[in-house]
């Protein structure tokens, strides 16, 4: 009876076995089919294909048919080719291409190596099967986590073991902004775990720091959860309730609406700066249209890239409330112990020009939409043993700060 009983239960052991292999085969083909359905959501049929030196697939994507245009309120939307006003006046094209007296080190974006895409298409960086397996979810990729804002007003210890999120930043609020202004070194900073991430930007952000946060954001990253490596790359992101429900980096759902067919959102940038050696920096400008309402970015002196519309916003629909500049990184370190994720070059900013990372030149858009000095510029850090900011003026480099650090040292265990 004893054997009768073992055989018994090994074959119902058996049985659970193949039954749980089974729902594991179910999931992971339910899994494989929900990815496949989002990347064919993502990869809009190309008109022509450029592979990057770094593997990144570039397709150059027709204007009217990247992934904003599957948003129900752009059905109809009619392209807007270019702003009706740029900062201090009526948009002119010959003005926004003007070469300024003193070219610092110029930048690309590695696919440029590899060709071209054609007039009236945009550039999309491809989305892999893998890019989405690296996402905690389908659904969660291409966004950010939630609670992931500095937030002066509270500078509060506990906000760093809640969020793992950590900045050093400068801002201005108490005012309305209609957009702002900065030049960013450029850095690739290393980053400890794969899923934390390093990364420079302004950020333009209306309402509360609650459930209904409105935020437009640009700079460079390293995130190797979201692009599988470590190169610094070009991003933007934005959120109409704090990173809840909507919004996305780059073009990984829609919203932003692309024009340019020179930059590539979610590109590596090159080259980059280096210790003691050549800098290199790029310039960003987000600002909101006053006649169409629509907030608009231009990268460098040459692109304006396009714009985000004013309908996605609640807040931002009129002006920002806030305008911050500066570092984030994640540390995802457990029981009070830092990551050694680097925030800019990885130096703190005492170290100064070719050691530490800055950001010169911060300007605001005031209601007549001309970009001004920052008033009262305050500054924001959790922890500067592990990150700090530093801010000056002069003539040559307008208002600036100096920002970063190597997260965990002596000072930051």
């Amino acid at each position: 009876m004893g054997r009768m009983k073992r055989v018994l239960l090994a074959f119902l052991w058996l049985s659970g076995l193949i039954s749980l292999s089974c729902a594991a085969r179910l999931s992971a083909s339910r899994q494989k089919l929900e990815v496949q359905k989002h990347l064919k959501r993502l990869n809009k049929p190309a008109v022509k294909s450029i592979e990057s030196p770094d593997g990144d697939i570039i397709d150059c994507v027709h204007m009217a048919h990247q992934p904003a245009f599957d948003h129900p309120f752009l059905k109809d939307h009619k392209i807007q080719m270019r702003p009706s006003y740029h900062p201090e006046g009526l948009f002119d094209e010959n003005k926004v291409s003007e070469k300024p007296k003193e070219r610092t080190n110029s930048i690309t974006q590695l696919w440029h190596l590899n060709g071209k895409c054609p007039e009236g298409t945009i550039p999309i960086r491809r989305t892999k099967q893998e890019d989405v397996l690296r996402a905690s979810s389908v659904k969660r990729y291409g966004r950010k986590k939630h609670r992931a804002i500095p937030k002066p007003r509270s500078a509060d210890p506990d906000l760093v073991n809640e969020s793992g999120h950590q900045h050093a930043i400068a801002y201005v609020e108490g005012d309305k902004y209609y957009g702002a202004k900065a030049t960013i070194n450029v850095w690739e900073p290393k980053i400890q775990q794969p899923n934390e991430f390093s990364l420079s930007q302004l950020w333009i952000l209306g309402g509360s720091f609650g459930e209904d946060l409105n935020s437009i954001e640009a700079g460079w990253q390293v995130s190797p959860d979201l692009y599988g490596d470590n190169n610094t790359r070009l991003f933007t992101y934005w959120t109409s309730d704090a990173y809840q429900a909507t919004g996305c980096y780059n073009l990984l759902c829609s919203g932003f609406i692309q024009i340019n067919s020179e930059i590539a959102m979610g590109a590596s940038i090159s080259p980059v700066s280096a210790y003691r050696n050549s800098q290199y920096d790029i310039s960003i400008l987000v600002w909101k249209d006053p006649k169409e309402g629509h907030w608009w970015m231009q990268f460098g002196n040459d692109y304006v890239l396009g714009y985000w519309p004013s309908f996605l916003f609640s807040y931002l629909a009129d002006s920002a409330s806030m305008i911050e500049w500066g570092g984030e990184v994640v540390n995802s370190e457990p029981d009070g112990h830092h990551t050694s994720t680097q925030m800019g070059s990885g130096h703190f900013p005492e170290e100064g020009f070719g050691k530490s990372s800055y950001f010169r030149n911060i300007q605001v858009v005031d209601g007549s939409n001309n970009l001004k000095a920052p008033k009262g510029l305050g500054t924001f850090t959790e922890q500067s043993n592990c990150y700090d900011v530093q801010i000056g003026s002069n003539g040559d480099w307008g208002h600036y700060f100096y920002y970063g650090g190597p997260g965990k040292n002596a000072n930051c265990p």
